[in-house]
């Protein structure tokens, strides 16, 4: 990426970064538990599987509930629909807080869920049509806003979950209102587009051929990424900063794989091939941890883990460019069917894998993981004509680049 278009990057309106800010706590959401999964379960008098169900009920619902947001947004609008999601956020984060048992936990995850996928869905569309430099600019924006959050929610998680570990939840809710008023302040109000959604529309975009491979392998990525995500923290056997400080490190490699690496590399050899390259890295990778955790040889564990968060930084640009380009649907209509058979992974994988931690063993979660990998792969491999028109993408932001430099 040349200094140029880095620079153009930066220069944004103040909605964009109020919309940015937003998004970083929104994906704080995500990683903010890890940290505390261990204290919750203790507290809360229950074992691994059950306290991932804070993972599987969030993501669940955010997937089902993105085949509405486009159906919401186009409706009131991409600002009523921004501040309708921080408000649900808000609300379940603080009540979060107060749960007195693992299920109430649970029911009110789910609920953040709904305002995270109104939220999030929405929010990729506004950046997209607010930013300057472009629908590339605008989606690394908001990848790096993923990647920031992903890597500050273990940070605050386990400071503010060393105090009580009920504070993380307080803490997002704060920031979350932050963000609304933010938003309410300094974006204007977006106009609806003169077409409505229909609520069939993301299912009926799922038929495109190549949004649908896009989707699919992300659905295998996705699980194997949330298998990191859900049962490493029980078997690094740390404090709740110790936990904090792996994940942080992971969440910094995701944020810089995904602003500046995956661009990069998808203009020098193509985004299929780095797929491939990173789905197979990230096998690998767990493959490791597997190896390393049934040694009970935690540093290995630790490393493997950190340098997860490259391969995942760079699947998490590529998949929501791909998804982005690949058809020709609405962005936003692309974006919910996308995320709906993404966030899937998402909702499946931590109970299945912490339940199979929990009665045959540590390695047997990341041997699916890896496998899930492989499956991504041959799913990518097999239907690769599908994306041919990637490849035009790719050239095009590369002729770009160099007109630019």
């Amino acid at each position: 990426m040349s200094s140029q278009s880095s620079g153009g990057i930066l220069r944004q309106p103040m909605s964009v970064w109020a919309t940015a800010f937003a998004a970083v706590v929104a994906f704080m959401g995500i990683g903010l538990v890890d940290p505390i999964l261990p204290s919750i379960a203790k507290n809360l008098n229950a074992g691994p599987s059950q306290v991932s169900l804070l993972f599987t009920s969030y993501f669940l619902v955010t997937a089902v509930a993105m085949l509405v947001t486009g159906w919401v947004s186009s409706r009131i609008g991409g600002k009523r629909t921004l501040l309708l999601g921080l408000f649900l956020v808000v609300v379940f984060a603080g009540l979060s807080g107060t749960s007195d048992s693992v299920g109430a936990l649970i029911g009110f995850r789910a609920g953040w869920g709904l305002g995270n996928a109104l939220f999030v869905a929405t929010a990729l569309a506004v950046i997209v049509g607010a930013a300057s430099g472009g629908a590339e600019a605008a989606i690394i924006l908001y990848e790096a806003a993923l990647g920031l959050g992903i890597s500050m929610g273990p940070l605050v998680g386990a400071i503010l979950g060393d105090w009580n570990w009920r504070g993380p939840f307080f803490g997002t809710a704060t920031l979350m209102a932050v963000g609304f008023v933010s938003i309410a302040v300094l974006l204007r109000s977006t106009p609806r587009p003169a077409v409505k959604t229909r609520l069939s529309d993301p299912l009926r975009a799922l038929a495109h051929g190549g949004l649908s491979t896009t989707a699919f392998t992300a659905f295998f990525y996705n699980f194997a990424f949330f298998t990191i995500l859900a049962f490493t923290p029980f078997i690094l056997g740390m404090s709740a900063y110790g936990i904090g400080a792996v994940f942080f490190g992971w969440g910094v490699l995701v944020a810089l794989a995904s602003v500046f690496a995956a661009p990069a590399m998808s203009r020098r050899i193509g985004s299929v091939r780095v797929l491939y390259l990173s789905l197979g890295t990230l096998a690998v990778l767990q493959a490791g941890i597997a190896l390393f955790s049934a040694v009970d040889m935690r540093p290995g564990v630790v490393v493997c883990v950190v340098l997860c968060g490259i391969p995942a930084g760079l699947n998490n640009t590529v998949f929501t460019e791909a998804a982005m380009e690949v058809s020709d649907a609405p962005r936003p209509v692309a974006s919910a069917g996308y995320n709906f058979v993404r966030w899937m992974g998402g909702a499946v994988a931590p109970y299945v894998v912490t339940k199979l931690g929990e009665e045959i063993g540590a390695p047997v979660p990341y041997c699916l993981g890896a496998v899930c990998c492989l499956v991504g792969v041959a799913f990518l491999y097999g239907r690769r004509h599908h994306l041919a028109s990637l490849a035009r993408v790719d050239a095009d932001h590369a002729a770009h680049d160099l007109s630019a430099a």
